[in-house]
């Protein structure tokens, strides 16, 4: 994560003025259900737009586990999803063996320490494409 939830209070209170830009790329909140508590569990994360959707990277800086946002999701792929004042109900999908070189290249470009992370673990890190419900 970012700045945890103080990035995402800060984001919220106001709409991406101070969060959004961030470290020369652009972040985006994420709000999955928690897989358990059924609460609402809100994420800041690197977002790139692509086509009609967005991409997000499930990579936890290279951990070996994914981050609990991203099993979240794959729980129940119905999300909301915050780009500065605007923020929607969306669906969430991990990228097909034939979408991700494409779409890996378009966030390792925005962030490059993701091809840093791929080198620290065994997973496949995977790339979320998030598309307006």
């Amino acid at each position: 994560m970012l700045f945890g939830q103080e990035h995402v209070k800060r984001y919220i209170e106001t709409d991406g003025e101070e969060g959004h830009d961030w470290e020369g790329t652009t972040v985006a909140i994420l709000t999955t259900k928690g897989r358990k508590s059924g609460q609402p569990r809100s994420t800041p994360l690197i977002y790139q737009p692509y086509g009609d959707a967005y991409l997000v990277v499930a990579s936890k800086g290279g951990a070996d586990k994914h981050p609990l946002w991203y099993v979240n999701l794959q729980a129940d792929p119905e999300v909301e999803f915050q780009i500065k004042g605007d923020r929607f109900k969306a669906r969430a999908r991990t990228a097909t063996a034939e979408e991700r070189p494409d779409m890996w290249r378009t966030m390792a470009a925005t962030w490059p320490a993701y091809d840093e992370y791929v080198t620290k673990t065994d997973r496949e890190i995977p790339v979320v494409v998030i598309e307006r419900a």
